[in-house]
């Protein structure tokens, strides 16, 4: 009979961490920008979690995230290390993401590449705290037992934290048919190397952050204001001679493209769009991490 107790409580655990798995997996990615770190965050989480005895667990979805956060934290700090001997810009994994995730204007918007790129610049506390408090709405006595601090610590952290974000985040949300407009916009103007078309969707002051990872080629570092993103980009193509072609697709809850050269994948491109021009663009082809856009990962903020 102790054996069947046992049993109920491991089958238990088991379904309490796969009712939430998609949670705990979106709270890591944003806290990693990473799908494979954050898978690894999930083994772990479970690792912790079937040793607990969820019986004695007054929430166990709040007791999940605890633990989610405490491993990405410590993973977070790890990516650091490996980031700084990064070859070039470091960009977020991109996700082919379900039609969900774009009609969740606040979810869309949290795990956006331009958003991502922004949580990078935090210190990883304040990232957890910010993901947290501003994505996920868990209160501050919850954060503050999941990143080891004080409530009123936390508080602290959280208003930095926002104030820092808000400073670099888009000024406005555009809706996905703006975006999208834009983003085909800049796809016809991109297979035909139409250098006026491009500098008609580029925002003046837009930035081209390319990240090859040191596999593929990419720039240095950021290229910044539309003529020079827009004539790099007409001349690189007429240098390569290759037939580029963009297909259009949704990438972390936004419109994007997978660019193809000679029919075969070189890498998806993320666009940051305001006032109906782009002002980011964000161009993977860091081949490690394009395992993403096969298949489409579930987010969820609840």
């Amino acid at each position: 009979m102790a054996g069947d107790g046992r049993m109920d409580c491991a089958t238990e655990a088991t379904e309490t961490f796969l009712a939430h798995r998609n949670l705990l997996f979106t709270v890591a990615y944003e806290m990693l920008g990473s799908a494979a770190d954050a898978e690894d965050v999930l083994q772990e989480t479970w690792l912790r979690w079937v040793k607990v005895d969820v019986e004695q667990v007054r929430d166990q979805r709040a007791y999940l995230v605890r633990i989610t956060t405490r491993r990405s934290l410590d993973r977070l700090r790890t990516m650091k290390r490996r980031k700084e001997a990064y070859v070039g810009p470091w960009l977020p994994e991109p996700l082919l993401t379900t039609p969900d995730v774009a009609e969740d204007v606040e979810l869309a918007e949290s795990v956006s590449m331009a958003l991502m790129l922004v949580l990078e610049t935090l210190s990883p506390t304040e990232r957890a705290v910010f993901v947290l408090r501003e994505v996920f709405d868990v209160g501050y006595d919850e954060i503050a037992a999941a990143v080891g601090k004080t409530p009123a610590t936390v508080r602290q952290i959280a208003h930095r934290a926002r104030r820092h974000v808000d400073a670099r985040r888009p000024r406005e949300t555009v809706s996905p048919g703006q975006a999208r407009a834009a983003v085909e916009s800049f796809q016809r103007a991109l297979e035909t190397r139409d250098l006026q078309g491009l500098l008609d969707v580029l925002a003046p002051e837009v930035v081209l952050v390319s990240d090859g990872g040191g596999v593929k080629q990419a720039a240095p570092r950021p290229i910044i204001g539309a003529d020079r993103v827009a004539r790099m980009i007409v001349s690189g193509l007429g240098k390569a001679q290759v037939a580029l072609t963009g297909e259009p697709t949704v990438v972390n809850g936004n419109p994007a493209l997978v660019l193809r050269v000679d029919g075969e994948i070189d890498g998806v491109i993320a666009a940051r769009v305001e006032d109906a021009r782009i002002t980011g663009l964000y161009y993977v082809r860091n081949p490690q991490k394009l395992t993403r856009i096969a298949s489409e990962t579930p987010l969820t903020l609840k």
